[in-house]
């Protein structure tokens, strides 16, 4: 076989499409194995480029083949699937990779360490609990309302009025309603026990103990940065880390006109909403303080409103958190 220089691998559960060229950029390899037989087939190469799709399991490939001296860089799928040039099938999904991972342009997903996926694995359970504690109140709040019982939006305020509005119902309701409460009460301990985790390992990490300096960015939000993004120095700038969480405009330009819509809701869902919730906080207590954020986001909101002013100082957060990262500096007055 030829030297292979770039192998392109399509992930799956069970069987595995590598796709690999030669220096010249001709198909020397092409071929599927069973996951038992993966890592003893891309041991056997000699050190190459190595790429894959951001997906399931792909991390932990990516650090196993590392280990044997390849160079490996993840895609977002979508940056992928322009170069498949036929129909999907593992054999074109394979050779589209090998190609999109050769792409001087091309932007990566860097490797994550155990260590930063255990962070995110936290933070994960974490927030699907929150989820289901939003189910079971709403849950609540519809058993209710079938006995003419509104209850608020606040969940506070839910248990403690379910609680004595229940006294009036059927015993079977009033079973049912003592079941939801109790879920709610085990959903709330558990949710305070991640809290508490994650305060602790934010106090032990150095970079999130400096993004806890930032005005709207707490334990959970600086935990959840710095186990996502791993080296900030990745991205080239701070506006292309802004974007990679989604948090600046949509654009379809054309013919010279910029037209820029919503903001694109790319990347990571989960830190962008822990960024404008923390955005909501900063803007809340604006009228208490005198410093130029504060003032900033005020004369922003009386100009353009308070959801767009929420995405700009969730935009102005981010970029502050990756130069912070970045160039390993402490933040200074804003």
């Amino acid at each position: 076989m030829e030297q292979v220089t770039t192998v392109g691998i399509d992930l799956a559960k069970n069987v595995f499409s590598l796709h690999g060229v030669d220096g010249a950029g001709r198909t020397v390899l092409r071929r599927t194995v069973r996951r038992d037989r993966l890592l003893e087939t891309v041991a056997g190469l000699s050190p190459c480029l190595i790429g894959m799709e951001a997906c399931s399991g792909a991390h932990e490939w990516g650090r196993r083949f590392q280990q044997h001296g390849h160079t490996v860089r993840l895609m977002a799928p979508k940056f992928v699937a322009p170069y498949r040039k036929s129909d999907k099938n593992d054999g074109n999904d394979a050779e589209a990779v090998c190609e999109a991972v050769s792409r001087p342009s091309m932007r990566f997903v860097p490797v994550k360490s155990t260590e930063q996926q255990a962070l995110l694995a936290m933070h994960r359970v974490r927030q699907g609990f929150v989820v289901e504690r939003t189910a079971v109140i709403n849950r609540l709040r519809g058993l209710m309302s079938e006995f003419g019982v509104v209850l608020p939006l606040r969940s506070v305020t839910v248990r403690r009025q379910a609680a004595q509005a229940a006294e009036e119902l059927p015993e079977l309701a009033r079973r049912a309603v003592a079941d939801l409460l109790e879920q709610l009460r085990l959903l709330d301990a558990r949710i305070d026990s991640y809290d508490r985790e994650i305060e602790a390992q934010a106090r032990l990490s150095e970079p999130a103990h400096r993004l806890m300096k930032i005005r709207g960015i707490g334990a959970t939000t600086a935990l959840a940065i710095v186990a996502t993004v791993g080296d900030a120095r990745e991205f080239k700038n701070e506006r292309q880390f802004a974007a990679w969480i989604g948090l600046v405009p949509g654009q379809y330009s054309t013919g010279g006109k910029s037209r820029l819509g919503h903001i694109s809701k790319r990347g990571d869902a989960y830190l962008r909403n822990l960024l404008v919730q923390g955005a909501r906080s900063v803007l809340q207590t604006a009228p208490a303080h005198q410093d130029r954020l504060s003032r900033w986001a005020l004369a922003l909101q009386e100009r353009r409103g308070y959801y767009r002013t929420l995405v700009a100082i969730a935009n102005k957060n981010a970029r502050i958190a990756w130069a912070l990262l970045a160039k390993a500096q402490e933040l200074s007055a804003v």
